[in-house]
């Protein structure tokens, strides 16, 4: 599996992603999320590189309703609205293998060998 980038057209930090690995060579798939949402697996696969599940919903979403009842649901029931509501997720988040981001984090993409 390659680099991916997951997030939005408009969304700044997603754009910068994007320029960055770019900048470098790097080839990467870009998902839109307003068109194809993460399954529960690309989700799984996230959260235990990230180690929380809280760490993946933007508090600053358009999507404040689902924002507010995610943060009381149990653990099982936050995966399944995060696959229900992929514009709950805070952006861009960069996977490459095991390894996840989410947000600008460029500091550690120079650590990963790509």
């Amino acid at each position: 599996m390659g680099m991916q980038i997951f997030g939005t057209e408009k969304c700044f930090d997603t754009k910068k992603a994007q320029r960055y690995f770019k900048e470098r060579g790097v080839l990467l798939q870009f998902i839109d999320l307003k068109q194809k949402g993460m399954s529960k697996g690309e989700l799984k696969s996230v959260i235990t590189a990230v180690g929380d599940i809280g760490l993946l919903a933007d508090p600053k979403t358009k999507e404040a309703a689902a924002y507010h009842l995610f943060q009381y649901l149990s653990k099982e029931d936050q995966l399944d609205k995060l696959v229900e509501v992929p514009l709950l997720l805070k952006t861009p988040i960069v996977r490459n293998g095991s390894k996840a981001t989410i947000g600008y984090q460029p500091d550690i993409w120079k650590t990963w060998n790509i």
